[in-house]
C-alpha cells in the first residue's frame, strides 16, 4: 500500500498500550456522574479508534464483552451497549482501509453518523423496552465524541510516531 504524501510511517503499537487505554476508557465511563445523556462515551471513542487503526487487535468479541460490562454497570437492558459497541466496531473495521487515508478531522466527520447510530440504537432499545425517552440532548453526545476524535487520535498515535533510535544520521 502506498502511503499518502506527508504521512509519517508509524511504529508498531504495543498491545499493552491498547489494553491500558481501553481500561482507562472503561473506568471513565464507570465514573458515578449520574445519568447525563449528553456526556461522550469514551469507551465508544476508544473502541472506534482502535478498531480503525488496529482492526486485527480490537474485534467484535472485545466490543461485545465491554458492552456487557457497561450494561451491568449502567443497570440497563442486557445487550444494549453490547449491540451498539459491536455494530460500531464492525462498521469501523469495515471502513478502516478507506478512512485511514483521511486526516483526523475528516475521519471524525465520517464517524459522526456511526456515533449517532450507536447512541440511537441504545435509546431505541431503551424506549422499546418501556424506558423513558431521554430527550433530544442525547444527540449532543455524538457531536462531543466527534469533537474529541482529533484529540484522541493525536494522543494515541503519539507513542507510535517517535523515532526508533535517536540517531541524527537516520531521520525517520
Amino acid at each position: 500500500m502506498i502511503m499518502p504524501r506527508g504521512q509519517q510511517l508509524l511504529l508498531p503499537v504495543n498491545p499493552l498500550f491498547i489494553v491500558t487505554t481501553v481500561l482507562i476508557g472503561l473506568a471513565i465511563n464507570m465514573l458515578p456522574l449520574g445519568r447525563i445523556v449528553w456526556l461522550p462515551d469514551m469507551l465508544m471513542v476508544l473502541l472506534a479508534f482502535w478498531s480503525l487503526n488496529q482492526p486485527q487487535r480490537i474485534g467484535l468479541g472485545i466490543a461485545f464483552v465491554l458492552g456487557l460490562i457497561m450494561d451491568v454497570d449502567r443497570a440497563s437492558l442486557l445487550g444494549q451497549h453490547a449491540l451498539a459497541y459491536t455494530l460500531l466496531v464492525y462498521i469501523t473495521g469495515w471502513m478502516s482501509r478507506r478512512l485511514l487515508w483521511f486526516s483526523s478531522p475528516v475521519q471524525a466527520l465520517h464517524l459522526l453518523p456511526l456515533f449517532a447510530l450507536a447512541h440511537g440504537i441504545q435509546v431505541l432499545l431503551r424506549v422499546a423496552t418501556g424506558g423513558i425517552f431521554p430527550g433530544l440532548e442525547f444527540l449532543l453526545a455524538p457531536v462531543f465524541e466527534t469533537l474529541l476524535w482529533p484529540l484522541v487520535s493525536v494522543a494515541l498515535l503519539a507513542p507510535q510516531r517517535r523515532a526508533p533510535d535517536s540517531d541524527e544520521n537516520r531521520p525517520l
